[in-house]
């Protein structure tokens, strides 16, 4: 078999009634790729000839793909396929921690947009009935930086992206793209890597500060007031 083909295995682990979780083998990188699927609440208007939305969804550093069910639940109910995505796989260097950053996690990130696109290509091909040419991205922490890099690299195929307090790499300035990012209280992004209030003015971004909320609870397992606070924020961008 040709490298470029790729292995899909299906490990089909009921999580809820509509979603499962998978293994995607990239021969071409011999990387087992976790991820976890579920389908749109209304998946029955998607077609060929009306294809419904796409989210991934990219794990902070160390999270589990499947940690951000309130997300993937509210991408469901507004129609999308959401896509969870595990990035960091054992045999992976450990993720730099001296900067500069945008220099030194970016073999991290770009490993992470290579595996996106794989996902895309291979993905596009077995769920016809949904659209995989305008992405929305979805990312807490490092998985927000690569979220933010796919973005940069490749901007005709992102409409929307939603970072939960990443710090590093820097947000589109695009006005094709959408972005909604929520800031959590207690670490600062790295310079650039937020809109200026002028910039803020010109392109569709939005910059949401929640108080009294950490970094690392961005995810199901933070206090129930930010896991609902967070939901709701992405239902009401995604609607």
């Amino acid at each position: 078999m040709h490298k470029t083909l790729f292995y899909l295995t299906l490990l089909f682990t009921s999580v809820s009634s509509y979603a499962s979780e998978t293994y995607i083998t990239d021969i071409s990188r011999d990387r087992e790729i976790p991820i976890s699927i579920s389908l749109p609440t209304n998946n029955v208007k998607c077609s060929k000839q009306n294809k419904c939305p796409v989210a991934f969804i990219n794990a902070g550093y160390g999270m589990g793909h499947n940690s951000y069910t309130f997300a993937s639940d509210e991408f469901n109910k507004q129609g999308y396929l959401a896509i969870g995505v595990g990035h960091e796989l054992k045999t992976d260097p450990m993720l730099n921690v001296h900067p500069p950053y945008m220099a030194t996690r970016m073999e991290n990130w770009h490993r992470g947009v290579v595996t996106l696109k794989f996902l895309v290509n291979k993905l596009a091909a077995k769920y016809t009935e949904y659209d995989f040419s305008k992405l929305t991205l979805f990312g807490h922490s490092n998985g927000g930086d690569i979220s933010a890099l796919y973005a940069a690299m490749y901007p005709d195929e992102v409409s929307d992206l939603i970072t939960l307090d990443h710090r590093r790499m820097l947000l589109p300035r695009n006005k094709d793209i959408r972005v909604l990012t929520l800031r959590g209280s207690d670490y600062p992004a790295d310079a650039g890597v937020l809109l200026s209030e002028k910039e803020l003015s010109e392109f569709p971004v939005t910059q949401l500060h929640i108080e009294k909320s950490r970094h690392n609870d961005m995810y199901d397992g933070g206090p129930h007031w930010l896991v609902d606070r967070m939901s709701k924020e992405v239902a009401k961008f995604t609607n």
